[in-house]
């Protein structure tokens, strides 16, 4: 029987109704999932060691024999033994299995087998294999887990990794020819080529080679992902996520949205609003953002940028322009704390317009927050900044224009859209503080315009940051009292919350209490995620309003408000962060007037390359700097918020390893849209890529 990638696993030969059903409940439901469940890891397994060069300990070993004893012994009613001894015509070796009594009339003596597995003491004398994996060997067959370079899996399901390559390569065999390609003929200049099909059979089932140098290589190659079938799948996956990228640029763009006008009295109310001159940067942005939403098409922008670089300012201009044409804003923040700061920056820039925004956050009292729903709901309340209250089913708008999500890699895409949803196709900005490389988000943001703030406004300062060994402790408390006794304040920050024997870190509670003692007179408070979120509000504010001279907290800073007497960020066990999240940490001091300091503490574990990593980033002052250096150390999971914002997990692909493959998938992608095949490749792409390749 002929197979097609969308026929269910349970057409499959050997494929029952209890394995279907165990396979669908691991997700695999089609013959498609099953080929894109890629193994963990290759075993080269080419060459049978000679029996007599067997020793006890280290890795598995691959032998080959033939059986000349085989016995089953029954020790316990829940233990039975198969004990066996092959040769190889110079030397014997044991071999035992437990609790598998079916191989006592499964293998026959006078058997050729293929064994691999570790080798250990028998129970009395000598060496035996225990529970190898075996397979009898013939002439007219070719071995499929022994003899080659061996695919090696996760269980899925019932079925373990002898039972899927059995699976694997019946169904590589019988699609022999009948998936259609939707990349046939595509390819970068001097990139892999070879169809879909050929691919997956390469990556599951690598040819082997003789060389065993050359097999080494393949295996490095593999489990780097980087062969060239690996870079072909990694094609495949990215081409899905570029599809969906367009097609929801394409929905977008199919949309009517309401045009705002840019009248003279506006242009003036804007200038009258601005107490400070914007940045080059800020001005392309904001020219950028207001040409969109002089259109007809809903607006779907990026604004990302450094860490102060003026993102609210650009925002505060863009709910001016859309209220000042009658719409309504609404701007969605990830915490109550940073909901309170922007509703303040647009009430003090937009106070010369007559505008006077609203908020609404969880804190607030319910007579407070009806009237907030109200004033939407008849239209009277023009702009309204808030957090996941917005997003309630009680909130609805007389005629939502805008929706602007601060820091939207902390939003799933569902509130996103439940916030934009409801509106008649309003206009989208969001921003993120931390910038990514410009290339990845031209890729992984393909249904949203870019505009990036790539310049600081003037007046705010470098960071002066050192690296310092963790008995330095010290010395850095003695500069932070002084800091404090000048009327500064200082972030001290800690990776983890409790102490844990595997991690060799101190905890948030302890590491308090030591900087408590070493500044003796000075108000210290505690901020983690695990305190009750009345709680953290509060700690918060008291540390913004001055109450507090030091904080010490977890990463939950990272994305903070605004306190310009902060001026030390103190970071414990700096190694065992990300550069992107170093530098976010790092932005939240040299937002005032004086000189301000971030100190990179080692652990006591920390390498000679971890120390080699934070040096250099020292040096390191503009965002995308950092970015780019941190996607070639770490790769893009930590700033990108890709589950967060919707995006596919790939079983292959990666956005570092891969980054050219992405690229050439997006520019695809652009193309077939350009051609209007867009819909035909995401018909074939849905079939054969696991991953959603967007709406229809």
């Amino acid at each position: 029987m002929r197979l097609l990638p969308g026929d269910s696993v349970a057409v499959i030969s050997g494929v029952g109704p209890r394995t279907a059903a165990a396979l669908a409940a691991a997700g695999v439901r089609t013959v498609a999932d099953l080929l894109w469940y890629l193994p963990r890891r290759w075993e080269d397994r080419v060459t049978p060691a000679p029996l007599r060069e067997v020793r006890e300990g280290g890795e598995p070993v691959t032998v080959w024999g033939t059986l000349i004893d085989l016995r089953l012994k029954r020790v316990r009613p829940r233990l039975s033994i198969v004990e066996a001894a092959i040769s190889d015509g110079d030397t014997a070796l044991g071999v035992v299995w437990f609790n598998q009594p079916y191989l006592a009339s499964s293998l026959k003596v006078g058997q050729r087998l293929w064994l691999h597995g570790p080798v250990r003491p028998g129970r009395l004398l000598g060496l035996q294999l225990q529970s190898p994996e075996w397979e009898a060997h013939t002439d007219d067959r070719e071995a499929l887990h022994h003899g080659r370079i061996v695919p090696i899996y996760r269980r899925l399901g019932s079925l373990n990794g002898r039972r899927l390559r059995a699976l694997v390569m019946r169904v590589l065999r019988d699609l022999e020819g009948t998936a259609p390609d939707p990349l046939a003929g595509e390819a970068p200049p001097g990139g892999a080529a070879p169809g879909l099909l050929d691919a997956l059979a390469e990556t599951h089932f690598p040819p082997a080679m003789a060389d065993p140098g050359e097999r080494r290589e393949l295996l490095r190659l593999l489990h780097a992902r980087l062969t060239p079938a690996q870079r072909r799948l990694a094609q495949y996956e990215f081409a899905g996520l570029a599809v969906a990228l367009q097609r929801a640029r394409q929905a977008r763009l199919s949309q009517r949205a309401e045009r705002c006008v840019v009248t003279e009295e506006i242009r003036q109310r804007a200038r009258a609003a601005l107490p400070f001159r914007l940045t080059g940067a800020q001005k392309r942005a904001l020219k950028a953002i207001v040409a969109d939403l002089q259109r007809s098409v809903p607006m779907g922008r990026l604004l990302h940028g450094d860490v102060g670089s003026g993102k609210t300012v650009v925002a505060a201009l863009a709910a001016l322009v859309v209220a000042g044409s009658g719409a309504q804003v609404a701007v969605l923040a990830p915490t109550e704390l940073l909901a309170q700061q922007h509703h303040g920056t647009f009430t003090r820039l937009l106070a010369s317009a007559g505008l006077e925004p609203a908020l609404l956050i969880g804190a607030m009292a319910d007579a407070d927050k009806q009237a907030v729903r109200q004033g939407l709901a008849r239209g009277s309340i023009l702009i309204v900044v808030g957090t996941h209250a917005l997003v309630q089913e009680s909130v609805s708008f007389a005629r939502l224009g805008l929706v602007v999500i601060d820091e939207q890699h902390r939003f799933g895409v569902a509130q996103r859209q439940r916030l934009v949803g409801k509106g008649r196709a309003p206009h989208l900005l969001v921003m993120s503080a931390t910038p990514i490389p410009r290339s990845l988000a031209l890729s992984l943001y393909g249904d949203l315009e870019v505009s990036v703030l790539d310049e600081l406004p003037p007046g705010r300062r470098a960071v002066r940051t050192v690296v310092r060994e963790g008995t330095a402790r010290g010395k850095v408390m003695e500069f932070v009292a002084r800091e404090v006794r000048r009327g500064a304040q200082a972030y001290w920050v800690f990776p983890f919350i409790e102490e844990a024997e595997d991690v060799p870190v101190r905890a948030v509670a302890s590491h308090a209490r030591e900087v408590r003692r070493g500044l003796p007179g000075v108000s210290v408070g505690v901020l983690h995620g695990r305190l009750p979120a009345g709680e953290r509000e509060r700690v918060m504010a008291a540390f913004a309003s001055g109450q507090l001279a030091v904080l010490c907290a977890t990463t939950i800073i990272e994305v903070g408000v605004d306190v310009p007497r902060a001026t030390v960020m103190v970071i414990e066990n700096a190694e065992r962060f990300g550069l992107a999240q170093l530098h976010q940490l790092r932005g939240r001091v040299g937002r005032g007037r004086h000189a301000s300091y971030c100190v990179l503490l080692l652990g006591d574990a920390c390498t000679p390359q971890a120390r080699e990593r934070l040096v250099h980033f020292a040096t390191l002052q503009d965002g995308f700097a950092v970015a780019e250096e941190d996607f070639r150390l770490r790769g893009p999971g930590e700033f990108t918020g890709l589950r967060q914002w919707g995006r596919p997990d790939f079983k292959l692909a990666d956005l570092c390893i891969h980054r050219g493959e992405l690229e050439f998938a997006c520019q695809l992608a652009r193309r077939w849209m350009e051609e209007g095949t867009l819909e035909d490749k995401a018909r074939l792409l849905g079939g054969l890529v696991a991953g959603d390749v967007g709406p229809a």
